[in-house]
């Protein structure tokens, strides 16, 4: 296995898993964008394994302080992981980000779950090349009816990667609607924003909602209205809604009428200078 070498003080040693081009010292072997390579410092003493991309200025991302290979098996027993992190949390784990990247020891991996469909991402060139293992590792554990690579992200031409929506297994659904506790949100796993919707961003909609009661609100980039949609429901005497989309308005009103807080009308002004 090819190996880099790290620069004392490169940020991986205050807790870092990111080698940047200017904390290589050197490099070991002839690596090829997308390989397994192993981090060690400038005494010869392994750091882990990393993800190497040349093409970027992240040239390396550590994923192991062991030597380990991306095998199938690997993503298995890191899917499995992040899986029982998820059901010690209070959330709905019919809804909700299963796979987050570095925090779940997989970077530039993400997956979604609507119910039975996954939505899937892969942000780096290594993840990418082995997409297919990734979503082998979905269905052995999971059994999703569909899932759907959204590498739509800008942030993939970064990594030397192109921008696509590719259907990796199933049938994808049509867009479709769904409930979180109180809130109602339109779905669209292929044209929504991100992987179809903010699914990060459920917990925080109802924690600012906390605060809503009788106050008027404002929601700026408002997308789907979660926000101001969770506020309305706790009480808030006004909310105003804004973004530049005017499908995105519509659809936030949308959402709005059918969880019973809508009583305004979707409207679009644009302005120049």
């Amino acid at each position: 296995m090819s190996a880099l070498t790290v620069q004392p003080r490169s940020r991986l040693f205050h807790g870092h898993e990111w080698v940047y081009a200017s904390d290589v010292k050197g490099t070991i072997g002839n690596p090829a964008p997308g390989d397994v390579v192993t981090l060690r410092d400038v005494k010869g003493r392994s750091l882990g394994s990393a993800i190497y991309n040349p093409k970027s200025q992240i040239v390396a991302r550590r994923f192991s302080f062991r030597r380990q290979d991306l095998d199938q098996d690997f993503f298995v027993r890191r899917i499995e992981r992040a899986l029982a992190f998820r059901k010690t949390l209070p959330i709905d784990q019919e809804l909700c980000r299963l796979v987050w990247s570095e925090s779940d020891g997989l970077p530039g991996v993400i997956v979604d779950r609507y119910g039975d469909h996954l939505v899937m991402q892969t942000l780096t060139m290594a993840m990418s090349m082995r997409q297919d293992l990734i979503a082998n590792a979905l269905k052995e554990l999971l059994k999703p009816k569909s899932i759907i690579a959204r590498n739509d992200a800008p942030v993939r031409k970064a990594e030397g990667l192109e921008l696509e929506k590719t259907l990796l297994h199933g049938q994808a659904p049509k867009p479709f609607s769904i409930k979180t506790g109180k809130l109602h949100f339109q779905v669209d796993l292929y044209e929504g924003q991100k992987t179809g919707l903010y699914l990060d961003q459920l917990d925080n909609y109802t924690k600012v909602a906390r605060y809503a009661k009788g106050r008027r609100v404002l929601d700026c980039f408002t997308n789907q209205g979660g926000f101001a949609q969770a506020c309305a429901v706790a009480g808030a005497s006004e909310v105003v809604a804004v973004d530049i989309s005017e499908s995105a308005v519509n659809m936030a009103l949308q959402n709005a009428r059918s969880a019973g807080v809508a009583s305004g009308r979707a409207r679009r002004t644009c302005s120049t200078s």
